[in-house]
């Protein structure tokens, strides 16, 4: 999953730059999307609300700094990890702030597994 950090990489740009890297992004997806290799991708509102807490208290967040909040997503379907990263160093928000962070999706909760494995072994 490819996470994108800031929603304030057009900052600085006119109307038509702005259009242009905007384009780019999207016909960057559009070619990830007709290979095969992305298949899912929004951008996100920054509104939203936090749920925290033992009394599930919700706030108004997010909280982050605008440089540093998440501001959409791809969901890869890629052969590695390097495959992923790769795809990450074409994104055209880069020269403009954006920050791309890649991460693995698991197959399940990493903690989940443990405790099956644990269980197991208690078991045996």
């Amino acid at each position: 999953m490819l996470l994108f950090r800031g929603n304030d990489w057009h900052k600085g740009l006119s109307p038509e730059e702005t259009q242009k890297v905007t384009d780019q992004w999207m016909a960057w997806f559009r070619r990830l999307t007709e290979q095969g290799k992305a298949i899912a991708g929004n951008p996100l509102e920054r509104e939203g609300k936090i749920v925290s807490g033992k009394n599930r208290v919700v706030s108004d967040g997010p909280f982050a700094e605008s440089k540093e909040a998440i501001a959409g997503y791809f969901l890869l379907d890629v052969a590695s990890f390097d495959d992923a990263v790769a795809i990450a160093r074409e994104c055209p928000g880069l020269p403009h702030g954006v920050q791309v962070e890649v991460r693995p999706v698991a197959a399940e909760c990493p903690l989940a597994s443990q405790l099956q494995h644990e269980a197991h072994f208690a078991n045996a």
